[in-house]
């Protein structure tokens, strides 16, 4: 298999099945039903933590088809509330803000009486 047809190979799957079938992935049907966007998302996040891409298609092939599955495993044993692989998700977290303590010692000067 060529570059080329590697690319042109991922370019035409279009479902989460597509892609764990390509790359020979064995899946439960309805772990995929539940999560098929979170686990797609998931790979595209795995692949874009790669600093730099195998020269040879067989490693390619082989790096997306080890990422696939990871993403996959992930939702095995989790689910997508507690994954948060999208920001939805991730909105009602609570956030923490710091005051250094300076401030908090300074006079604030006091209005004039009106």
């Amino acid at each position: 298999m060529t570059d080329d047809e590697f690319d042109l190979d991922l370019s035409e799957l279009s479902s989460a099945e597509d892609f764990l079938d390509y790359f020979g992935i064995d899946f439960e049907p309805a772990v995929v039903q539940v999560n098929r966007l979170h686990i797609l998302q998931r790979f595209h996040d795995y692949l874009e933590q790669v600093d730099e891409m195998p020269d040879s298609t067989q490693a390619r092939w082989a790096l997306h088809a080890d990422l696939l599955k990871a993403a996959y495993q992930d939702f095995l044993t989790s689910n997508a509330a507690t994954e948060k692989v999208f920001r939805v998700f991730r909105m009602n977290e609570p956030r923490s803000a710091s005051v250094p303590l300076s401030d908090l010692t300074k006079q604030v000067p006091h209005a004039p009486p009106v």
